[in-house]
């Protein structure tokens, strides 16, 4: 695996350019991580560390009358956030890895992806060069439902609970002691 460092993560995050993906990390001020996500999502955000972001929408007129566009706000009182957060399931570090990798296939599906078989070990270190950013002991969201935990993400993914303006929206949340971050693929039929 390459050693994490501006370039190196310029390179993994790469693999979501094709598609209509945000993949960005801000730094925590919150115990409560999912009061960050505001912050995270909304477009102007630059990254912690002053690296590259993933967004597709920088700069693009849907962000004039709502810079959080394409995302729905989480709410910020402890309560009503709690709710929300019941759309996110916790999963392992090594789901969380296979999913970085479904989240860059076209149709977020690495069954229908063509060639996927020759290019998974390079999509699968650039997985591990984003999941180095986060030690372990760091904990990973996704909003793939119920069994989220127990998926495999190579595989079809059945549903989601989805948290933007989309039909369709799949993604992981990846949270550490000091930084939040979020690669999140939208189907925007």
């Amino acid at each position: 695996m390459a050693e994490l460092d501006e370039r190196s993560w310029a390179e993994a995050i790469g693999m979501y350019a094709r598609r209509y993906t945000v993949a960005k990390v801000t730094s925590r001020k919150h115990e409560e991580w999912a009061l960050d996500l505001s912050a995270l999502m909304h477009g102007d955000t630059r990254d912690s560390r002053d690296w590259q972001v993933c967004d597709p929408l920088l700069g693009e007129f849907e962000r004039v009358d709502d810079p959080y566009y394409p995302f729905v706000v989480p709410p910020n009182d402890l309560p009503a956030l709690e709710a929300w957060k019941a759309r996110l399931q916790e999963i392992p570090r090594s789901s969380a890895k296979r999913f970085l990798v479904a989240l860059s296939t076209l149709w977020l599906n690495v069954e229908k992806e063509e060639g996927f078989g020759e290019r998974r070990a390079a999509l699968e270190e650039k997985a591990d060069v984003v999941l180095s950013r986060f030690p372990q002991g760091s904990r990973f969201y996704a909003n793939t439902g119920r069994d989220s935990e127990n998926l495999d993400y190579y595989e079809r993914i059945p549903g989601c609970n989805t948290i933007s303006v989309h039909i369709w929206d799949l993604g992981l949340f990846l949270v550490s002691d000091a930084e939040v971050g979020m690669v999140w693929s939208f189907h925007a039929w």
